[in-house]
């Protein structure tokens, strides 16, 4: 019954969250610190993820295995301006390649 509780809590709690977002005046969301922050914020949550599911162990030690590796090989596929996909696709494979070389 708690798991019960628990969802429905979170339910609600994203749905006051929305109903705040939609009550902010829309002249406080043109301000360009506001725009320029709401433009860089997903960037930041995302690029920590990242960096914890990679690099992170269970939360007291560095790990790098294959999943470092297929980062790098998306970070230089990203610098060389390589399309989503193949961004994608080039992490996907090498960090299948170092696991099977057994790494």
């Amino acid at each position: 019954m708690s798991v019960w509780i628990a969802i429905g809590v979170t339910v609600l709690g994203c749905y006051l969250v929305k109903l705040l977002g939609l009550s902010v005046p829309s002249g406080a969301l043109e301000r360009p610190r506001v725009r320029q922050l709401a433009a860089l914020l997903p960037v930041a949550l995302l690029a920590a993820l990242i960096a914890i599911q990679t690099f992170g162990d269970d939360g007291r030690a560095l790990v790098l295995d294959a999943r470092a590796a297929g980062l790098v090989a998306a970070a230089l596929a990203l610098v060389l301006r390589a399309p989503f996909l193949v961004v994608v696709a080039l992490a996907v494979l090498v960090t299948a390649g170092v696991r099977a070389l057994g790494g």
